[in-house]
């Protein structure tokens, strides 16, 4: 397990439990409304969660993760309207946030902890029959098929990390640059509007003109506003020197998926692009 002594990891231990303090909140109002939808107090209890999840890949905080992840994908149908949030699966979720409370005050021995009813409470509620069919084909089965391939949006202002990332990426479909943010999301916008959406986005944090945070800010509004999810949207891994891990973190807050250190270890970003199912 990662250090939990250090700076970065107080900041990050306080910043989740203030998360879950506010997710706490934000759940007992939707417990109250009676299965009411609020898009506004959905949106921010999930951008919490994603954030906890974040985090604790980081700090190898592996319960945590994990019932952040499996609450993520709860919250994820629920913003999606494929599942009511019903009194008696907003107590789970409730349940969730006070195990994961647990979790973040006891972190040093978290990864010990007993998490297995609540993930089975909250894999219930997946398992629900009533819900919609989520399967969809992954990309590779799309470019198998014939019917596109994987494509992914670059974006990176030094020369050098770019001719690598180019050079490998470039093996698995379509390989498009940007040099800073701003062309990261004219370059998504367009992609959108021409139906042909990125499979994945490496963004590197520290740029010119507009700097990566505020590109996935931008990204993720994009996708929302044609009606796409940031759970089923561009899967974004930003890539960042060490000096820029707290900016990392952040950036969870604004949906990112991933993170990787440079200088960038290839194997690192196969074993995600085979984890999104974007190459087998």
């Amino acid at each position: 397990m990662t250090n939990l002594d250090d700076e970065l990891a107080r900041d990050y231990l306080t910043e989740s439990a203030e998360h879950l303090s506010d997710i706490e909140s934000d759940l007992l109002a939707l417990e109250k409304s009676g299965a009411g939808f609020d898009e506004e107090l959905l949106n921010r209890v999930f951008r919490s969660v994603h954030s906890i999840k974040g985090g604790a890949g980081y700090f190898d905080l592996l319960k945590v993760r994990g019932l952040a992840h499996q609450m993520e994908d709860v919250l994820a149908l629920i913003r999606s309207h494929k599942l009511v949030p019903t009194p008696e699966r907003v107590r789970i979720l409730l349940s969730a946030t006070d195990r994961m409370r647990d979790l973040i005050q006891n972190a040093v021995t978290s990864n010990q902890a007993e998490t297995a009813d609540v993930l089975a409470a909250l894999g219930g509620i997946l398992a629900d029959p009533s819900i919609p069919s989520t399967k969809t084909t992954s990309s590779f089965d799309k470019r198998r098929e014939g019917a596109r391939i994987v494509r992914v949006l670059l974006v990176e202002d030094d020369f050098v990390s770019r001719l690598m990332l180019q050079t490998f990426l470039s093996r698995y479909g379509e390989c498009h640059i940007a040099v800073n943010g701003k062309e990261a999301v004219e370059a998504f916008q367009i992609a959108l509007e021409q139906g042909q959406k990125y499979d994945m986005i490496c963004m590197d944090i520290m740029m010119p003109e507009m700097d990566g945070r505020e590109a996935v800010r931008q990204i993720r509004a994009l996708e929302e506003g044609h009606g796409i999810l940031s759970s089923s949207g561009a899967k974004i891994v930003m890539t960042t020197a060490v000096e820029d891990i707290k900016e990392v973190i952040q950036c969870f807050q604004q949906l990112c998926d991933a993170y990787l250190m440079k200088p960038i270890d290839l194997g690192q970003l196969l074993s995600l692009m085979k984890c999104y199912q974007l190459v087998q």
